[in-house]
């Protein structure tokens, strides 16, 4: 038995979440008046899976293959794997509060967090076709389910069926892709549709072209890029904001991967074309999404539209088609997600029974009401801004050096003009926070445990920022 264990011990974590998302969804049938209870055995699954993760990394440095070559192991699953149990455990300290103060049932949320977290390990670690798809899905219907857990709520209803129509869309072009690269190249493997794809007449590579087509297109709605962006700034805004928190994070690594294997992996024949499809897809997501988010009053729409934007900016490294630019790109949605969960987790943290923050003005005079909690989001914003010496800004510049490289040096002044234009935006809600009166203002208080986690990610970003070498380092290795 031991040995069995050790032997597939890489996809041990993936066994162990989907063990423990079924002892938390009985726990929370038995314990429903101990949501406490429920917390507990949901973080001790996301550490555990860490622990586990680095044990079979300790084991298991090589890369290898399981299930008939549809899972594997290699360094960027266990360094994608890794940030994902680092997002996902911080998400859970930011909702405790939340999701009991505004009667969201807890052991459905967690239950339904821990099988998409499932699903992102799946994708993250998938080799073939089948094994994406299968991923990918697993990461997206739980989460179509918990934008919905506010059932009483019209507004959470509407996103939750906008969310589950387009995906449902997307997930079919994705799989429309997929068939026609099985159809072409007779396999589901990722490396062999590689090898057989340099050997296609021309008729073939115009079906390969479709194919590829198709994929880019299922890929870009997952990560909410434009023209696919139509469902990011409805269900954020209509989703709970714990729900938000979890959607704008963790399942944007999966998304990257699944971008990465794709291109990297199996089409990388086709790199010019895809290289110019994703140049048109990343200048109008800067674009749209840098506009759009200006005249936004409501703070969750501003930051769906931001994410919108900042997809944009890890596109480009992908445009850059090099090493650099690939690792920048990875080095970018890495950061941009720490940023996400620090913005969404501390509008979450906040809002608290009676206090719903969703509009910009509901900050107002945020530094008289809790001056630590308004510094923190000073240095978020300054971060998704790309101000120095914050990470934001290390991350905007590693793109931009990559372009230069490839010799796109117009791509990298367009990205730099909507770069400032998006500073405004960001600048305005630190206005609020600092310079507008509130007539009654309501003290922010937020619990012990939000409060560390607040501490953590906003002071994360500074260090990020002072000391990126460490992490751009483990970027530039994977690529």
């Amino acid at each position: 038995m031991l040995d069995l264990i050790y032997k597939n011990l890489p996809v041990m974590p993936e066994i162990w979440v989907l063990t423990m998302a079924c002892v938390i969804l009985l726990t929370g049938v038995f314990f429903k008046k101990q949501p406490y209870l429920i917390y507990i055995l949901a973080q001790l699954t996301v550490i555990a899976s860490a622990w586990v993760t680095m044990f079979a990394y300790s084991h298991t440095r090589t890369v290898s293959y399981f299930f008939h070559d549809s899972f594997i192991w290699d360094h960027l699953a266990i360094v994608m794997k890794s940030f994902t149990y680092v997002v996902v455990f911080f998400c859970f300290m930011f909702v405790k509060e939340y999701n009991e103060e505004h009667d969201i049932p807890t052991h459905e949320f967690y239950v339904l967090s821990l099988l998409s977290m499932l699903g992102m390990m799946v994708l993250i670690s998938a080799a073939n076709l089948l094994t994406l798809y299968l991923g990918l899905e697993l990461m997206s219907l739980p989460i179509y389910a918990m934008v919905a857990l506010k059932r009483y709520k019209l507004r959470c209803l509407e996103a939750a069926v906008k969310y589950f129509v387009i995906g449902a869309l997307a997930s079919g072009l994705l799989l429309y892709g997929f068939s026609l690269l099985f159809g072409i190249s007779g396999s589901l493997q990722l490396h062999d549709i590689a090898s057989r794809l340099a050997n296609l007449s021309s008729h073939q590579s115009l079906l390969a072209v479709c194919a590829m087509v198709f994929v880019i297109a299922g890929v870009a709605f997952k990560l909410g890029a434009v023209p696919f962006h139509m469902w990011v700034p409805d269900v954020y805004d209509g989703a709970p904001n714990s729900v938000t928190l979890f959607l704008s994070s963790a399942p944007k690594l999966a998304a990257f991967v699944l971008l990465t294997r794709l291109l990297l992996s199996s089409l990388l024949k086709y790199s010019i074309l895809w290289h110019e499809m994703l140049i048109v897809i990343a200048v109008l997501s800067i674009v749209l999404g840098n506009l759009s988010a200006i005249v936004q009053v409501n703070i969750k729409r501003m930051l769906a539209y931001s994410s919108i934007a900042h997809i944009g900016y890890m596109l480009l490294g992908f445009c850059a088609a090099n090493q650099r630019g690939y690792s920048s790109a990875m080095f970018y949605i890495l950061n941009y997600v720490f940023m996400s969960v620090a913005a969404f987790g501390l509008l979450t943290a906040i809002s608290r029974r009676g206090v719903e923050v969703t509009d910009i003005k509901d900050l107002a005079g945020m530094n008289e009401r809790n001056p630590w909690l308004a510094f923190m989001m000073l240095l978020v914003l300054f971060s998704l801004a790309g101000v120095p010496p914050l990470v934001g800004f290390i991350a905007k510049i590693g793109v931009l050096e990559a372009l230069i490289q490839a010799h796109l040096v117009w791509l990298a002044v367009l990205a730099i003009i909507f770069a400032i234009v998006g500073v405004y935006y960001y600048i305005n809600v630190v206005k609020v926070m600092y310079f507008s009166e509130v007539e009654s203002p309501q003290r922010f208080y937020v619990s012990a445990e939000s409060n560390i986690a607040i501490s953590i990610t906003g002071i994360a970003l500074l260090l990020l920022g002072v000391f990126p070498g460490a992490l751009f380092g483990v970027c530039r290795l994977l690529f």
